[in-house]
């Protein structure tokens, strides 16, 4: 996955690249030691997830076989 930081927050978070301005369906991630976060890069106001960095791992490996 390509990503993009983006700022504004404590957070460091990233968003894909493959994510365009037009409206799309986007995440953003922020990895931190134990927690992975994730929200919607259109509503970053709204509450996002928070997943435990094992879980994250596991999932990303799935999701790119």
């Amino acid at each position: 996955m390509n990503a993009e930081k983006s700022t504004g927050s404590a957070l460091a978070w990233f968003k894909s690249s493959y994510s365009t301005g037009s409206g799309g369906e986007c995440i953003e991630v922020a990895v931190g030691p134990r927690v992975v976060r994730v929200r919607d890069s259109k509503d970053v106001a709204r509450r996002g997830l928070a997943v435990d960095a094992e879980a994250w791992t596991a999932f990303v490996g799935f999701a790119a076989q």
